[in-house]
């Protein structure tokens, strides 16, 4: 053989430059491959590490926007020390499911962004109280409002300095004054022998900055408001509200409607089915983009019961609320009428709010009736100050098993 043909390297047993053989598995094309395959696996090996630094990145962004949110919340331990200490004088659930959540507007001036509205004097009172019973269901949810002149027994409490209140016969925002959300909770249970499963409280900037994430919520004002108090100067229609005026919308009694606090508790119901009717008309509990910043301005002035004080313990309530029709979330005000020993206070209406209690106890259902709507100018005081006639019993409509009481959905047009 020569060498040619059998020297692997070619003449004189030389290392035969690259690119210069024939053969298969040698030459230029051999190498070529080998050179791509190389290439290619360098680029898989790179993209691998991309992704890997992306899915770590967006895990970690991830974990990052929970972390905050999660952080936000206030969990009111103190609270729930102060009921498990009085949990045998507690009503107990009576229905497998359905929960019951106190919302409280606390008018605190202490916190950043509330020191605009007042002084802070070192005494809060809640400016606002609603009962939220969802159904066992899931199917309805019930919002009914607590006026805050109702007089009611309030249990002794725990003051914040550590003293303890007396019982007293009182009005209702005196229970926060004494004892914060739990003399609250056991004033509420007491007055309807509803379990309270949950609490929120929520402060005047959480309020503001809930409406400015959701690019505001639409109302209707039938004349032009200018109030300076509530900060407010608006046209008369359709109006879509942002933080600021919306908190001065929901807390105005001089300038629009009679200056009843019933008037006012009318209003705020309706500014809540316009607030829910929104959230579910833009999808933003299925749009993350949408979502955060509504859920980081609702956590950021959230103070919860433990049990809710996390990200997971809000979801779980929030996502039982997502199928409810509008048409199903209602809002009233407890049957009340002017307390016969102040007219400038509340009592309740009896059989009437006793009836409402016991459907919320056993969860049985509620239906709300609009009441016919007068022009402000002509609105007499139904109850609060004891000036025209009380809010309508609620009557019930021969055999039906749910009696009708006055109220709104939030499925009603806010020009309605």
């Amino acid at each position: 053989m020569s060498d040619d043909a059998g020297t692997p390297s070619g003449g004189g047993g030389g290392e035969r430059p690259l690119g210069t053989g024939t053969g298969p598995g040698t030459g230029a094309s051999a190498t070529g491959g080998g050179l791509r395959r190389r290439r290619r696996r360098r680029r898989l090996r790179r993209s691998g590490v991309v992704v890997a630094v992306l899915a770590a990145g967006a895990v970690g962004a991830g974990w990052a926007v929970y972390a905050k949110l999660d952080g936000n919340i206030t969990s009111d331990e103190a609270a729930a020390a102060e009921l498990a200490r009085y949990e045998k004088e507690r009503p107990t659930s009576l229905v497998r499911g359905a929960q019951n959540v106190l919302l409280i507007g606390s008018d605190s001036r202490a916190g950043d962004g509330n020191a605009d509205y007042g002084r802070d004097s070192g005494t809060e009172r809640s400016d606002t109280t609603i009962l939220l019973h969802l159904s066992a269901g899931r199917d309805s949810a019930t919002a009914v409002s607590l006026p805050r002149d109702l007089m009611v027994d309030v249990p002794g409490c725990r003051h914040r300095d550590g003293t303890r209140t007396r019982p007293v016969f009182a009005q209702f925002n005196y229970a926060y004054e004494a004892g914060g959300s739990a003399c609250t909770v056991r004033t509420v249970e007491k007055l309807t022998g509803v379990r309270i499963d949950h609490h929120v409280v929520v402060d005047f900037e959480g309020f503001k900055r809930m409406v400015d994430a959701l690019d505001g919520v639409e109302v209707c004002l039938r004349e032009p408001v200018d109030d300076k108090d509530a900060r407010l100067r608006l046209p008369a229609g359709r109006v879509t509200l942002d933080g600021e005026q919306a908190l001065g919308y929901v807390r105005a009694r001089k300038s629009l409607g009679d200056g009843s606090d019933t008037d006012r508790m009318d209003r705020q119901q309706r500014f809540l089915g316009a607030l829910v009717s929104k959230v579910q008309s833009n999808d933003v509990l299925l749009n993350p983009v949408k979502l955060y910043p509504v859920l980081d301005a609702a956590t950021s002035s959230l103070t919860t019961d433990p049990g809710l004080a996390s990200l997971r313990g809000l979801y779980d309530l929030a996502r039982g609320l997502r199928h409810i029709p509008t048409e199903r979330t209602q809002f009233l005000t407890v049957p009340r009428e002017s307390y016969a020993g102040d007219a400038n206070r509340d009592q309740l209406v009896e059989p009437d709010a006793e009836k409402l209690f016991t459907r919320l106890r056993t969860d049985e259902p509620v239906a709300v009736e609009a009441a016919p709507r007068q022009d402000a100018r002509d609105t007499v005081d139904r109850g609060s100050r004891g000036t025209g006639s009380p809010l309508p019993r609620a009557p019930s409509r021969g055999a039906s098993p749910a009696p009708t009481f006055s109220g709104n959905t939030a499925a009603e047009d806010v020009c309605g």
